[in-house]
């Protein structure tokens, strides 16, 4: 079952992001795409911090992703996040798309 994932991460900043943004997607060669199982992702500020919020395609996914994305976050300081995980009912996409491919 499809997940969303919103993080809020109180002090942090689009420096940190782009930072771990960097390193994830060298290490994972992912070439500007968005990790497998990773459906959709958006990042940007909110009221003292910054906010992630994805869609993964199961909870697998995300918990597979995690394990490398956590070491790089700590070795950049980033401070733990607010993490509000829902299931997905519907995704609905522009015509002629699908999530996942």
């Amino acid at each position: 079952m499809a997940i969303a994932v919103m993080q809020d991460f109180p002090g942090g900043t689009q420096q940190q992001y782009n930072q771990v943004n960097d390193q994830v997607l060298a290490q994972l060669n992912l070439g500007g795409n968005t990790p497998q199982g990773c459906l959709f992702h958006t990042a940007g500020p909110i009221e003292g911090g910054w906010r992630i919020l994805d869609v993964w395609e199961s909870q697998d996914a995300l918990n597979t992703f995690l394990a490398t994305l956590r070491p790089i976050a700590q070795s950049v300081g980033i401070p733990q996040p607010q993490v509000t995980i829902w299931p997905i009912h519907n995704i609905l996409t522009p015509k002629g798309y699908a999530p996942g491919g």
